[in-house]
């Protein structure tokens, strides 16, 4: 039987497992996957077991993205680019990383019907995730990305590869379009950002890449003024589908009874 796991730190927020084995299930695809707590130090035993056979396939996620890359044999494309994977499988006997997380953005996006060209953009964080993010707005030609991360130094990282981006101090909120919360905070119930947000006005969309809890304080404060609130599970879902598609060849279906059984 395949073996499948999502590996991250922490990880019991995660319903990689829950979505995955209803996939396999309906496909009828003799697999199980699991979820794995895991340190920076099991990441090369872990791609060793792919080499080997041992394991068929990974999803990485918080805070192993990047990490993950020197035990990789090969990147995919838009994972070389970013230089972030979220999906690991063995492909022409390489281990080879993936990044789904560009699609899974971009898709939920255009399901919301929401135009990003010539918006002004704001990103919270710049963690794993984030270099996706703002592949995927470049792609949807964003007029202006800005980025702003607790941890400053973190943030200038990203502008090495991005040079376009402008970097913000901690807090600083200027005129925006859409505000995307790509950071930890809000996985732990009692987590605040200290952030002003009533100051970013109306008409904003607050687009939270956490999906588990789904409401979040960043998701509260976006509704309190009244403007277009986004939680993270659609890209969830559709990164998801990627990856899937990748290790299976078979595009699983996304509808509303997936959608009920991932909130239930």
């Amino acid at each position: 039987m395949k073996k499948y796991l999502v590996v991250g730190n922490p990880i019991e927020h995660s319903l990689s497992p829950k979505l995955q084995n209803y996939w396999l299930n309906l496909n009828n695809i003799e697999a199980i996957y699991g979820k794995l707590l895991a340190y920076e130090d099991d990441l090369k035993e872990l791609c060793s077991r792919i080499k080997k056979g041992q394991l068929d396939g990974l999803n990485i996620t918080v805070p192993f993205k990047k990490k993950i890359i020197p035990h990789l044999d090969v990147l995919n494309g838009h994972a070389l680019r970013t230089q972030s994977v979220n999906t690991v499988c063995l492909h022409n006997g390489n281990v080879t990383g993936y990044n789904t997380d560009i699609d899974g953005f971009e898709l939920s996006v255009k399901k919301l019907d929401y135009d990003v060209s010539n918006k002004k953009i704001v990103i919270l964080g710049a963690g794993g995730v984030v270099p996706s993010i703002i592949y995927a707005l470049k792609k949807m030609n964003a007029q202006q990305i800005y980025l702003s991360n607790r941890t400053k130094e973190k943030a200038q990282i990203l502008k090495n590869l991005f040079e376009s981006i402008d970097v913000l101090d901690w807090g600083a909120l200027p005129d925006f379009d859409m505000i995307i919360n790509a950071t930890s905070l809000g996985l732990k119930e009692n987590d605040k950002f200290g952030i002003d947000f009533s100051i970013a006005g109306k008409n904003k969309l607050f687009f939270d890449v956490i999906y588990n809890p789904f409401k979040t304080d960043f998701s509260e404060a976006g509704n309190k003024q009244g403007n277009i609130m986004q939680n993270g599970l659609n890209m969830f879902l559709f990164q998801a589908q990627k990856a899937f598609s990748i290790w299976h060849n078979i595009e699983p279906q996304i509808d509303q009874k997936v959608i009920k059984f991932i909130e239930s």
